[in-house]
């Protein structure tokens, strides 16, 4: 691409686009965005002849990278034959094949699938379900949910009252569903804290609570923080004392990136509903799934009221459907868990050694997630992360920081000399930033 074609598209981006999570005079008038043209792999190539290494796998999507011949051949193959169809009254080979693998994959005893389009959604569908069913099913007054504070669950209206990140959530305070935010658990010397302040909220709640909803182990927009798996296993086992729904979000958890195939594998539980998205289509097309129990599904079963009347035009989309279903099989026959498994400990290591560097106040990783916190400001408004990034972006690497927390999230196929590389980058990058 030619300079003068690479500023026609700038220009018409600035004039037109409205991007998500950014402020846009400063982006009007600040920014020189990266003009990216193609990718590949674990790197991002751009207008200017550039390549960059994708630390966060482009917002946690492209688990196996960028461009998976696989993953092109299944979408070209299903595109040939059956680009879409409604779901409602049809079935199409693709949506029924994926949600057969999907619940063989799942924890126990998620047995039914319904297909959405993005993170977002899969987790409105999981609040839905659970406020339909508790409303015919004898226990009507449950209308709260209950999440951690700092969570992170998507940004549709219904969602967005789980949200505990306040920038996110204070736009739209006055019309949200009713949700009881808890500590989040944190280090182990809060955990007594903060797991007895989830205790007291379900055990006084109960009789008004529909489910409570966690990211399980890890919480991403929060800043990466994770959190000891017993807590989960005891959310498990309190909730079940109550009768109250446990939702796990591995929108970004699951699908290996913090070693098993999902996050709530470190606490050998199953939640009543799993909601899956991101990596789940292989960073191809928009796609999502909800899973869940017998229970929950043979509440919306006899008269046609009580059906789920819910749903969008692309639900189970046949394109969609083919590549996440090639995406477990690649899971399969590439092994991938056994790469996470071999390459967390390079992050483990680089991150821990990055705790010595000036200017950094904690690191900690888990699977393939590495992150340290900058000193000073906090919050995701905190500028430190951005020196960092834009540091990294001058060494070839694009990274997008929490605010201060400087993370890497990158395909979980990155090749070992590729990790290698990107965690140097960031290493010196954090070094550069702090003088």
């Amino acid at each position: 691409m030619s300079a003068e074609e690479r500023a026609h598209i700038v220009a018409l981006d600035k004039r037109r686009v409205w991007h998500p999570y950014t402020p846009m005079s400063q982006y009007r008038d600040e920014t020189d965005p990266l003009v990216v043209v193609r990718a590949d792999g674990a790197r991002l190539h751009d207008a200017d002849g550039r390549v960059y290494l994708d630390a966060n796998a482009s917002w946690w999507v492209a688990a196996l990278g960028h461009g998976h011949s696989r993953l092109v051949a299944a979408l070209k193959r299903q595109a040939d034959v059956l680009c879409h169809t409604a779901l409602a009254g049809i079935t199409h080979a693709p949506a029924a094949e994926l949600a057969e693998a999907l619940a063989c994959v799942a924890p126990a005893g998620l047995a039914h699938v319904f297909f959405s389009d993005d993170g977002s959604t899969a987790v409105e569908v999981a609040m839905k379900l659970a406020l339909q069913y508790w409303a015919q099913n004898g226990r009507p007054a449950r209308k709260r949910f209950l999440a951690l504070e700092g969570a992170f669950h998507g940004e549709t209206l219904g969602v967005t009252a789980l949200g505990g990140v306040e920038v996110f959530r204070r736009p739209f305070a006055g019309v949200l569903l009713d949700c009881i935010h808890v500590p989040a658990p944190g280090d182990a010397s809060a955990y007594e804290q903060a797991f007895g302040a989830l205790e007291r909220a379900v055990r006084e709640g109960a009789d008004d609570i529909a489910a409570v909803v966690l990211e399980p182990v890890v919480q991403g927009a929060a800043g990466m923080r994770i959190y000891d798996a017993a807590y989960l296993r005891d959310a498990r086992a309190l909730c079940d004392a109550h009768d109250v729904f446990l939702v796990c979000d591995e929108v970004f958890t699951g699908y290996g990136r913090t070693g098993p195939m999902w996050a709530s594998q470190h606490a050998g539980i199953a939640p009543d509903l799993l909601c899956t998205a991101k990596g789940f289509c292989g960073g191809m097309l928009p796609m999502a799934a909800t899973l869940a129990t017998p229970r929950i599904f043979d509440g919306f079963l006899g008269d046609p009221d009580r059906a789920f009347y819910y749903g969008h035009s692309f639900c189970g989309n046949p394109l969609g459907a083919a590549v996440a279903r090639e995406v477990l099989r690649v899971f399969d026959d590439e092994k991938v868990l056994e790469q996470v498994a071999r390459k967390a400990p390079r992050i483990a290591r680089a991150f821990a050694g990055m705790a010595a560097l000036p200017g950094v106040a904690r690191t900690r990783s888990l699977g393939m997630i590495g992150a340290l916190d900058l000193a000073g400001p906090e919050g995701y408004l905190a500028g430190a992360g951005q020196r960092v990034a834009a540091e990294a972006r001058r060494r070839g690497a694009y990274l997008r920081p929490l605010g201060n927390v400087v993370y890497v999230s990158p395909p979980l196929t990155i090749s070992e000399p590729d990790l290698d590389e990107l965690l140097g980058i960031v290493q010196e990058s954090v070094r550069a930033a702090a003088q």
